[in-house]
């Protein structure tokens, strides 16, 4: 009688936690997307099934369906990069033009193509970069901020003489006509001189900052005797994620280390992105063993396009003082199904590649992996969701 006491007890347990559990789990779930708690500190839970393991619902890539030819030429601009500010600005422009006379609509650029990749460097190369106008987004419909004002004030030439990395990508896109994905620099935040971030910006074919992203993990390594390097010496961790409605489809942005984390490609998909591009400078003992691994994972796991642009291998590196960083280069166009649709070696160059945005919808129907998930098992919460605050993605 006493088991049977018990066992009644044990399941009355269980069917009250999960009366309380369906009771609440609407509240619960908003509060994970919106990245709160709820009012007692209460451990989040799901009940039932969620569609497609992802919180909330995935969307798709509308350019899936409406792109005027599904395809999209790209070109992965992989420089060389030395000391000279200047002459890596006419570097980056140079390889853009090229890009562009050779068809490409969507042009990437390296991890800090601005600077040495040096902790020493970043802050002596950093810029201000001005706020982020969206796709499609009149200038009057911005409401002021802080930094807009701050940006403002200063005429048009300071702004430039202190920004030139900046105030030159959005003009090579503006004369141009690309989409272009300007790899990553040194970022000083505007309102904080001490504050440095390393920040990729997306720029459409009118020269307008559409999207910025900051790289959210930091590239942290030390393994002995091989390779030290410790980012979060000097730059400060980005905030959110970054995916971004473009005329060549909605893309999802990371940087470099970003890459080595499933979670943040898995939410960027799920927000729609169809393309990842991770502008990225592995070096030269993870590079060659994880720089095609990875790109091909993230293209697999997601079943879309990834792009990854390296800065070239600076061959005189090391016999600096002290020595400098060596890049592993390899910038690469991955299709939906592992495919290497491009890729190069370790020397100056650019890799084109065509994305048919066909390609996707046709792997995903071949093998509906969004549908087979087992969102009753697990599932992947966007807690920083821009849909939830009204905007496009």
């Amino acid at each position: 009688s006493v088991r049977r006491g018990v066992g009644g007890f044990a399941k009355r347990v269980e069917r009250r936690g999960q009366k309380t559990g369906r009771r609440r789990g609407n509240v619960n779930l908003n509060a994970a997307a919106n990245n709160n708690t709820n009012a007692g500190g209460d451990v989040i839970t799901v009940p039932g099934s969620i569609p497609g393991a992802r919180v909330p619902d995935p969307v798709s890539d509308p350019r899936l369906t409406n792109h005027p030819d599904g395809k999209v030429k790209v070109a992965l601009c992989q420089v060389v990069v030395g000391d000279d500010k200047l002459e890596n600005i006419e570097t980056m422009v140079s390889a853009v033009r090229h890009a562009a006379r050779a068809g490409a609509s969507l042009v990437v650029l390296p991890e800090m193509w601005n600077c040495p990749y040096a902790n020493t460097s970043f802050p002596e190369y950093a810029e201000v970069i001005p706020p982020v106008q969206r796709w499609g987004e009149s200038s009057e419909s911005k409401e002021s901020s802080p930094i807009d004002d701050d940006v403002k004030s200063k005429s048009k030439l300071e702004f430039e003489s202190a920004s030139p990395s900046v105030t030159a990508v959005a003009a090579v896109a503006k004369e141009t006509g690309v989409v272009l994905v300007a790899g990553s620099i040194p970022e000083r935040d505007a309102l904080d001189a001490d504050t440095l971030y390393n920040t990729c910006l997306v720029i459409d074919g009118d020269g307008k900052i559409i999207a910025k992203h900051r790289k959210t993990h930091l590239f942290d390594l030390d393994i002995p005797g091989e390779v030290y390097f410790k980012e979060s010496d000097t730059l400060t961790r980005g905030s959110e994620l970054t995916v971004v409605d473009t005329a060549c489809g909605r893309l999802g942005i990371g940087i470099c280390f970003d890459m080595r984390f499933p979670e943040l490609a898995s939410v960027c998909c799920a927000r729609g992105a169809s393309v990842l591009i991770y502008p990225g400078a592995f070096n030269q003992v993870t590079g060659p063993l994880h720089w095609e691994l990875l790109q091909k994972a993230r293209a697999v796991d997601n079943q879309c396009f990834v792009l990854t642009c390296s800065p070239a291998l600076d061959q005189d590196a090391l016999s600096k003082d002290p020595p400098g960083y060596q890049a592993h280069g390899h910038s690469s166009a991955i299709g939906p199904f592992a495919e290497t649709l491009g890729t190069c070696g370790d020397t100056p160059t650019t890799v084109f590649a065509e994305l048919d945005f066909r390609e996707i919808v046709r792997r995903r129907k071949n093998m509906p992996l969004q549908t087979q998930r087992r969102g009753d098992l697990y599932a992947i919460v966007d807690r920083t969701n821009t849909r939830l605050r009204g905007d496009k993605c």
